[in-house]
């Protein structure tokens, strides 16, 4: 049994780009930016083949569904961070968190007792928009509440 607190299905996403606390005037603007930029980008799909300790296998704090980066999503990404003037401190990765594990509770299983977590998988994730949404930590994990959604919509 893994010391875990699991994502809900429905919270499941893929961060392009993290805001913070974000002013009201600050969301118009992230919304006007985003759309100006959901509207220069097709639709397309990435695959999930893997799941994993994330973000790193020597301080596993999360266990991750991750695949190969297809160049759409790092172009819209890109796009996106650099149309709102956001610059990460870490490179972004494709990956979708799939529990965050109990700090404690897996460092009080031994090293060569933790459950090896290297699963195969075979997932297409179609993309057709994105969506700029609000997330409030709550007691029993992050609560979502979607702000705006935006067709990718580049005409072909």
């Amino acid at each position: 049994e893994l010391p875990a607190r699991w994502t809900k299905p429905e919270n499941l996403h893929v961060t392009l780009v993290f805001l913070g606390n974000t002013s009201e005037q600050e969301v118009r603007e992230v919304k006007k930016i985003a759309s100006q930029v959901a509207a220069r980008h097709n639709p397309f799909s990435f695959s999930l083949s893997k799941i994993m300790y994330g973000p790193s296998l020597k301080q596993p704090r999360m266990l991750w569904a991750v695949g190969k980066m297809p160049k759409e999503l790092s172009s819209l990404q890109e796009d996106l961070a650099g149309a709102l003037g956001h610059h990460e401190e870490y490179l972004f990765s494709l990956h979708i968190t799939l529990a965050r594990l109990n700090e404690w509770g897996f460092r009080g299983i031994e090293p060569e007792e933790r459950p090896q977590i290297d699963e195969k998988l075979s997932l297409e994730v179609p993309v057709s928009s994105f969506e700029i949404m609000e997330s409030r930590l709550k007691r029993g994990g992050a609560e979502y509440t979607l702000v705006e959604q935006l067709p990718l919509s580049l005409a072909r």
